[in-house]
């Protein structure tokens, strides 16, 4: 996107916004768009910074080399001291989702347990959908990943979870519902290959965080009123049609609460 006259490189106003590979941010379109609305909409310079893992982006964060970013609720509550929330995506109407255990196509397994020595991919250490929520489960039956998969490995990338099972390279898998389902409908054939064994409770989707310490600043501020408006602006309505998402909210912590319990199930400690 072009700039406005008047943003330097050196611009001190412009907004760090961070993203992993989690979302489906290979789609470049998508974020010169998200960028385009967002500098329109808070009259700031944005600049779009991706990495691999959440651990990244997350630390970033803390130490305030980003001003916000897209994480995980699981990273959220493990810093819950250090980070703010600025919205939370509304999928459905609702700002939650789900995490679904995947495996290949014509497994016709329902359970947990009826994965017992699979190869099983994971996305990311961080990530509740993508790791928590099943090492919790498995904290239930009295094991733990490595005791009850034969292997395990991380993708870094929902997506990729997806194709590593419906390609063999491995037998089952957990997964963000959300980006499974907006892969139904962009890769049908990546997802056709696969089959949902059983979706989780209905936890806090993954949340916009900026630093605490940012938590009140003019940039934060004017980054949730463009979130929160997002419905109303066509350039608005393109980005969320592009993410399947109905627009953003303001919400209470205490909506990631299951996610802490889940932490604690693990033995997981908070920040």
């Amino acid at each position: 996107g072009v700039l406005t006259p008047g943003f330097g490189l050196a611009d001190t106003n412009g907004l760090r916004f961070g993203l992993t590979p989690v979302f489906l941010t290979s789609d470049l379109e998508l974020l010169s768009r998200l960028r385009t609305y967002l500098e329109r909409s808070t009259g700031r310079s944005v600049k779009m910074v991706t990495r691999r893992t959440y651990q990244e982006i997350t630390s970033m964060l803390i130490s305030r080399e980003l001003d916000a970013a897209w994480i995980c609720g699981y990273p959220f509550v493990a810093n819950a001291e250090q980070l703010s929330l600025v919205a939370v995506p509304l999928w459905k109407g609702q700002p939650l989702y789900q995490s679904y255990l995947i495996a290949a196509k014509g497994r016709s397994a329902d359970t947990l347990a009826a994965l017992k020595d699979d190869i099983h991919a994971f996305s990311d250490p961080d990530s509740n959908s993508g790791f928590l929520v099943t090492a919790a489960e498995l904290e239930t039956l009295g094991t733990s990943p490595d005791q009850f998969f034969s292997r395990t490995f991380f993708t870094y990338g929902h997506r990729n979870v997806v194709r590593a099972v419906g390609t063999g390279l491995a037998a089952s898998g957990s997964v963000d519902g959300y980006i499974y389902e907006v892969l139904r409908e962009t890769e049908p054939a990546l997802v056709a290959e696969t089959e949902i064994v059983r979706k989780s409770p209905w936890l806090g989707f993954p949340p916009i965080a900026c630093p605490a310490s940012l938590d009140s600043a003019p940039m934060t501020i004017s980054l949730r009123k463009a979130l929160i408006e997002m419905p109303g602006d066509p350039d608005g309505r393109a980005v969320l049609s592009m993410l399947r998402l109905d627009g953003f909210r303001e919400e209470p912590a205490a909506l990631f609460d299951p996610i802490a319990a889940m932490m604690q199930r693990v033995g997981v400690s908070r920040g």
